[in-house]
């Protein structure tokens, strides 16, 4: 226990206190011996100028220099600063920096905060400090208490129960002050989100950051802009995507690089540790998150690209019914938003991550019978690992399951494409997004249709005017939408000098597999007949081809039985005539 000296009035000389001895430190006691003390920093919200790191340093630093409390230099600064980290939320024993002194008590004798706030905002809270400073005979300092004055409680005498009584009943008031402060703090946050440009402080949505407003707008409070490390990562994201990567292939080359997560991007940004407990029931604790393809998802139809102001989940709307903005600078255009959004729309299906990536004919090969897609059951020798019809992972009942060596089929398939296509100039493509108003429009009309189901549940009249004003709001966003015209997107496209014979040569698997999916790729097997089958048995399969490269290879195969015709002196082909599929493909012998 470090001692301490009370100086007695009239004498001048301090007299040693120890045990039981030691009186009640709010009283006036005046502290000779230096003790280790931890200066302690909070701040709910960044943007806060009237509660200041700065300001609470130096509050801190003038009650420690009046009690002899030191808080070191340099490296060995003892010091907790927790910013943008709410009191009434998250107690003292889970902020990052101040949870981790509390953890150490061997390393110092006192802790000292600015006021009462910034340590608690409950008496459950103040609980559990005071039975914590108790158990390590600590002392707590207030530099600002209740009132104006300073406030010490000093835990170093166990005995003396006074210190923790009174801390009880400061803590009630504080209390009170909390629930007051988090009503008036609710309804200032509303007025903010009705305020063009005005960001109301907290975590912003990936992608922004926040900023002091400009002048030109009035030069009062923050905004959000964008910011330039989760623009690069997001500008990543949309080029593969658009390049025709799979969302889960996308997640996993961003956890290859290390590229961190919204969640632990925005923890670097503020100094805290990374990670920290998942959802769900078990609740396990990890040092950083992952990229998934709900992550992404998620992120990338998120409305706050477009720049609007959201609240749980929905816009924050104008008397007019249009989207409040919370930035000069978005990060997309509606158009751009939209776009993306219809590609994840026409991949939702293959977003999942899958463990046949081996299989070439992946969403391709689909059983004749059932129509279903078949899936390549891997076995030791690769080679002859079939394709079988997964009917029964359905649900569903085939009459005519089918297998077929996957070998074979993924030979005939390489030879009837590159038959078809190879020697097709591949070409690269610049689309120029358009504008559709129909999806904002059928989001707004969903959003309506959710408000009119409180219509006539309000009782009072303000909460009757606040709704009706909402429903004005909407259908006036509803009649803007439905006045605009939809512009088409514009396609540049430019050819590369290559054939698909060149590109299917230095693609992998996984490559192969989205050419033939682009191409609208499909093989239908049926039920062969029995037999000690050497080959394929061409007459099992039907390939079919319905992408955009269908009208090309049309083109190849009458320019190749034109070519054919006149080698063998026959008269000149018939109109639009065109050999497809033709049994001449090359026999497939089995190794």
């Amino acid at each position: 226990m470090v001692a301490s000296t009370q100086v007695k009035p009239g004498s001048g000389n301090p007299v040693p206190l120890t045990g039981d001895m030691a009186p009640n430190p709010v009283a006036g006691t005046v502290y000779t011996e230096t003790l280790r003390g931890v200066r302690c920093v909070r701040l709910s919200v960044l943007t806060d100028e009237t509660t200041s790191p700065e300001r609470q340093r130096e509050a801190d630093d003038q009650a420690a220099a009046a009690l002899n409390i030191i808080f070191g230099e340099g490296d060995a600064l003892r010091e907790a600063v927790d910013l943008d980290v709410s009191a009434s939320k998250i107690g003292p024993f889970d902020r990052p920096q101040l949870g981790e002194w509390l953890a150490r008590p061997g390393e110092f004798d006192a802790l000292v905060w600015w006021r009462f706030d910034r340590a608690i905002r409950s008496m459950a809270d103040m609980h559990e400090l005071a039975k914590w400073a108790r158990e390590h005979r600590k002392m707590l300092v207030f530099a600002e208490g209740i009132g104006g004055g300073r406030l010490v409680f000093d835990f170093r005498n166990a005995m003396d129960p006074m210190a923790e009584f009174q801390m009880m009943m400061f803590a009630f008031a504080a209390q009170v002050e909390a629930q007051s402060i988090s009503d008036r703090v609710t309804g200032a946050m509303a007025a903010i989100r009705k305020m063009v440009l005005r960001w109301r402080g907290s975590k912003p949505p990936y992608g922004y950051m926040p900023a002091p407003m400009p002048k030109e707008h009035g030069g009062s409070g923050w905004t959000l802009v964008p910011d330039p490390d989760a623009v690069k990562v997001i500008a990543r994201i949309v080029r593969e995507l658009l390049e025709g990567t799979t969302v889960s292939a996308i997640a996993a080359g961003l956890n290859a690089d290390k590229i961190r997560t919204p969640r632990d991007h925005w923890a670097f940004k503020k100094g805290r540790k990374t990670g920290g407990k998942t959802g769900g029931a078990k609740g396990i604790v990890k040092d950083s998150f992952k990229w998934t393809p709900a992550v992404i998802t998620r992120m990338l139809r998120n409305e706050s690209l477009l720049g609007w102001k959201m609240h749980k989940g929905k816009p924050v709307r104008d008397a007019e019914g249009n989207p409040i903005m919370a930035t000069e600078q978005p990060i997309m255009t509606r158009e751009e938003f939209d776009r993306i959004g219809a590609v994840l729309d026409s991949r939702s299906i293959d977003n999942r991550e899958r463990s046949d990536t081996d299989a070439l004919l992946l969403r391709v090969i689909h059983c004749d019978s059932c129509g279903g897609r078949m899936y390549l059951n891997k076995q030791d020798n690769k080679q002859h690992s079939p394709y079988k019809c997964n009917s029964h992972a359905r649900g569903e009942k085939c009459e005519a399951p089918v297998n077929v060596r996957g070998d074979w089929t993924d030979e005939y398939v390489t030879a009837e494409f590159l038959r078809l296509v190879g020697t097709i100039q591949t070409t690269h493509v610049v689309e120029i997004p358009g504008y559709d108003p129909e999806p904002e429009l059928l989001a707004t009309i969903a959003e309506f249709r959710e408000h009119q189901e409180q219509k006539g549940r309000q009782r009072s009249k303000h909460a009757a005017r606040e709704w009706q004003e909402r429903a004005d709001a909407l259908d006036s966003r509803i009649a803007d939408l439905e006045s605009r015209e939809k512009r088409e997107a514009q396609h540049i496209v430019t050819p590369t000098g290559r054939t698909f014979a060149d590109e299917w040569a230095e693609k992998d698997t996984a490559g192969r597999r989205a050419m033939l999916e682009e191409a609208g790729v499909r093989l239908s097997v049926r039920r062969g007949t029995p037999g000690g089958w050497r080959k394929l048995d061409t007459s099992r399969v039907t390939f079919t081809m319905s992408g955009e490269l269908d009208p090309a290879a049309d083109a190849v195969a009458i320019a190749a039985a034109d070519h054919a015709a006149e080698t063998r002196g026959d008269g000149p082909p018939a109109p639009d005539s065109a050999v497809r599929l033709a049994e001449s493909a090359p026999e497939l012998v089995a190794a």
